[in-house]
């Protein structure tokens, strides 16, 4: 994604986008591991770059197109921030420090590998259950840390996987198998009120 000139190409396509009258765009996904973005060449700075030309180029287009940054992916694998990879938090913070916050009018954040209700904040039955990506309010939390109340949250991905009524789910998703569709239902009524009355989620 950083050849020469591909920056520029990606702001002019969402800015296409928004000439066609999209609501809100989020500029990319995942920036952060190496399945969305080069290895060697993760940096929150370099997707900081990105956003900006994107941002101004939506703008430019329709200044009512809501641009969200894009959601890394919630996760603590890389124990650090690197060039093969970054942890979500500490992503969030190189792009707080590279300026983001100038070119977003909210904050991408993904909220997928849950399998408990979205007002536990304990109680994930899976190794390490006190870290913060397994909680509804414990990703909340930590982006609100990094950019205080500058701009909102925006979920582009919220949800909770159920196997009910489909084949096992596949070993790296066995984490979800005991979710059943009526904890799904039930659960994600109670995130989007939560995060309504939150004051922090647009």
């Amino acid at each position: 994604v950083t050849e020469g000139g591909y920056f520029e190409a990606y702001a002019a396509y969402v800015g296409g986008v928004a000439g066609q009258g999209a609501d809100a765009i989020e500029v990319w996904n995942e920036p952060n591991i190496d399945r969305e973005w080069a290895s060697g060449d993760i940096n929150p700075a370099r997707y900081t770059e990105l956003l900006r030309q994107s941002y101004f180029a939506i703008k430019s287009a329709n200044p009512n197109t809501i641009v969200a940054s894009a959601a890394p992916s919630p996760t603590g694998y890389y124990g650090g921030c690197f060039a093969h990879g970054c942890d979500d938090a500490p992503y969030v913070q190189g792009m707080y420090a590279a300026g983001a916050g100038n070119y977003m009018d909210c904050i991408g954040i993904h909220y997928n590998e849950g399998v408990v209700a979205p007002d536990a904040t304990s109680g994930d039955p899976r190794g390490n259950s006190t870290y913060y990506t397994r909680y509804f309010w414990g990703m909340i939390n930590t982006y609100t840390a990094v950019f205080g109340r500058s701009r909102p949250l925006c979920f582009t991905e919220l949800g909770y996987l159920t196997p009910e009524g489909y084949p096992p789910l596949p070993g790296s998703f066995g984490w979800a198998a005991n979710v059943t569709v009526a904890q799904q239902a039930e659960w994600l009524d109670q995130a989007v009120s939560l995060a309504a009355n939150s004051g922090r989620v647009r």
